[in-house]
């Protein structure tokens, strides 16, 4: 059963979407089965992996939102890609930015991704989910679905602000929406306890 990692700041521009791309390459080489959901709709990380026309894809993490509120019947592998370094991935687009409106009146609204990541959790060693820098309701089920969240840092004082937003983010998901997520490498165990 695959560990479900997020990375996760709410400031931009401190590496999420490399490190995410590089770790899930890296583990990929050492023989682990890796998915890499691309959960900011900016699309750098589907970018990243080799996908140059993100904008005109049919399945996405948007439509599959969308698919799910509807209560639509889905098959998990139409929303995956095939990479030339071994991971697959669940591209995104912009149109990703339009979904907490949707998502906001649906049943059960924090649990929507973890439909996709429980139907396919065994299939895979890790999961890693790329956030956008905000808090929005698609981060939110990030945080919900996820055993574990890395936090990018650079040393700069936005990019604490970032951290310390988040942190009570985490707190607060971890309280409303009963989530068992915890921060690698917080002291409570070290970060490579999770990455063999």
């Amino acid at each position: 059963m695959a560990k479900v990692i997020a990375v996760a700041n709410q400031k931009g521009g401190v590496g999420k979407t490399a490190l995410a791309s590089n770790l899930s390459v890296g583990l990929a080489m050492n023989d682990k089965k890796v998915l890499v959901i691309d959960a900011d709709p900016q699309g750098n990380l589907t970018s990243s992996l080799g996908i140059d026309n993100a904008d005109e894809l049919e399945n996405t993490l948007a439509s599959f939102i969308e698919r799910e509120i509807n209560e639509d019947p889905i098959d998990p592998a139409e929303y995956i890609l095939h990479n030339d370094e071994g991971v697959d991935l669940m591209p995104c687009n912009i149109k990703l930015a339009g979904m907490d409106y949707m998502i906001m009146n649906a049943l059960s609204r924090e649990h929507l991704l973890d439909a996709f990541v429980s139907s396919v959790r065994d299939e895979y060693d890790y999961i890693l989910i790329d956030c956008s820098p905000s808090l929005n309701l698609v981060t939110i089920n990030v945080l919900t679905t996820a055993d574990s969240v890395i936090i990018p840092v650079e040393a700069s004082y936005l990019s604490m602000a970032g951290l310390q937003q988040l942190l009570a983010s985490i707190g607060s998901t971890k309280r409303k929406v009963d989530s068992a997520l915890s921060k690698l490498g917080s002291g409570v165990e070290p970060a490579d306890h999770f990455i063999r």
